[in-house]
């Protein structure tokens, strides 16, 4: 059924079955495919590394091995990952849209939320808006609302209903035309407490302080030293990275750990996501950039310094 839509690209060599097919399910027309392709002595390679997928039955794969004959399929020694982490400017346009759609949907919460409304409505009308605003999809939505922060940022949301003294968080990827946003924002419900405050303060100095050295040459390791250097005096949250890249999936390569090595390069499109403890709750901070010839650029409209009241 997918013959019709790809004959619309420019791709002119579309092979197709009938599927599912409990006996064959494609695999000897993608054998015969890479056979025909290939020299008898290929060395045919699979994303093998972090955040990749084989998207295929471990039988299906057992029986191509066998079916390709004398090739081998190996790992492809990070090749992919090294072409999907540098992005061509049509695609950080793309990027760049998803983002201002998120924008625009996160500018409109305080119509969706207040207390007494509760977290799953929220959520809810949260992805109307960015529908509203032109988004294509938004397959994650996360977030969490709690006295004085949050344990938790990633549980499904609750019918339990937002009150004064709560800090809503709301992080989306949604999508256009493929590529995916992916940043936070948080709010208070009432005038936030000076221990939230001082934190949420720190936690916009530690993406400020990695975006001020993003640049072409740091390493992603720097970029984690520059934010934990100020959100671990307030005690870490144990979420490990604190930011990755952003593309055709939610996260790519690189991440910001103390172990990763990657220097950033033009075209680089990157997350900053300090977290923070606050008296036992934790609180988190996400921004998009883009890595250009000279520093970063903001994609998404950086977060005002003082915690927005709802």
């Amino acid at each position: 059924i997918g013959a019709p839509l790809m004959g619309a690209t420019w791709v002119r060599d579309i092979r197709t079955w009938v599927s599912p097919d409990l006996s064959d399910d494609g695999i000897s027309l993608l054998a015969d495919t890479l056979m025909e392709l290939t020299p008898n002595d290929a060395r045919i390679g699979l994303p093998d590394g972090h955040e990749t997928h084989m998207r295929m039955p471990l039988r299906d794969y057992a029986r191509l091995q066998i079916q390709v004959e004398t090739r081998q399929l190996v790992g492809d020694a990070d090749i992919i990952r090294r072409l999907r982490m540098i992005k061509s400017d049509a695609e950080i346009a793309k990027i760049e849209q998803a983002v201002g759609i998120a924008n625009r949907a996160f500018a409109r919460v305080p119509e969706i939320a207040r207390a007494g409304i509760a977290l799953d409505q929220v959520f809810r009308d949260f992805q109307r808006l960015c529908l509203e605003e032109v988004a294509d999809w938004v397959p994650y939505l996360s977030g969490a609302a709690d006295q004085g922060g949050y344990g938790d940022i990633i549980a499904l949301a609750t019918d339990a209903p937002l009150r004064s003294g709560d800090v809503l968080m709301l992080d989306t990827g949604l999508i256009w035309d493929g590529y995916f946003c992916d940043f936070d924002r948080n709010w208070s419900v009432g005038k936030p407490a000076h221990n939230v405050a001082d934190a949420y303060a720190k936690l916009l100095d530690a993406s400020d302080a990695a975006f001020n050295l993003a640049k072409p040459g740091v390493q992603a390791f720097e970029m984690f030293e520059a934010m934990d250097s100020i959100v671990s005096h307030g005690g870490q949250t144990g979420a490990g990275r604190l930011g990755h890249g952003l593309g055709l999936s939610l996260t790519e390569w690189p991440s910001f750990i103390p172990s990763d090595q990657t220097v950033l390069q033009t075209g680089m499109v990157l997350t900053l996501e300090p977290g923070i403890s606050v008296d036992g709750k934790i609180l988190v901070h996400e921004e998009n950039i883009v890595i250009t010839e000279t520093g970063a650029r903001y994609l998404s409209d950086p977060a005002p310094r003082e915690m927005v009241e709802i």
